[in-house]
């Protein structure tokens, strides 16, 4: 089975993103369930199908399959509620590569950064420009902020 294990923190000041490429992200959901979601994703010409298990702390199952780009375009049509658009940035902080997000849209004002961690416990180099951890606030759930946008809190 396949295990994510990540925290995830506000970002209080954008200064490493001078200069970096990032990449378009465009997601949707076709399950927001507590027990599971099912997102589609489409990043260029590549797209996956994403299920994540509940969170339990920073943990989750979580099972990625790439999908054929024009399947994705469909079913992102058919996600019930709205679609999350950002740009993601890579940035690499000691040991670990960080997972910058930019959202847009009906979520424009936020930026979360995300680490992968190999276990729960695992010691992380908080980089100066993170800010607040928000890894067991569900608002921040991308699932979440499709049906519930940042803008409209």
């Amino acid at each position: 089975m396949g295990i994510e294990i990540e925290r995830k923190f506000l970002v209080r000041d954008t200064h490493m993103l001078a200069g970096q490429q990032g990449a378009f992200l465009s997601q949707g959901y076709l399950s927001h369930t507590p027990d599971a979601t099912v997102r589609v994703r489409i990043s260029g010409e590549q797209a996956f199908l994403t299920v994540k298990g509940r969170n339990q702390g920073a943990r989750r199952a979580e099972f990625e399959y790439p999908v054929p780009i024009e399947d994705a375009r469909a079913l992102l049509l058919l996600c019930p509620a709205g679609h999350i658009e950002k740009t993601r940035y890579r940035i690499p902080v000691a040991e670990y590569v960080w997972e910058v997000d930019v959202f847009h849209g009906a979520n424009e004002g936020l930026i979360v950064a995300e680490v992968e961690l190999p276990d729960e416990h695992a010691p992380i180099t908080l980089p100066a420009w993170a800010g607040e951890e928000v890894t067991d606030d569900p608002r921040y759930y991308n699932s979440a902020l499709s049906l519930h946008p940042f803008r409209e809190w």
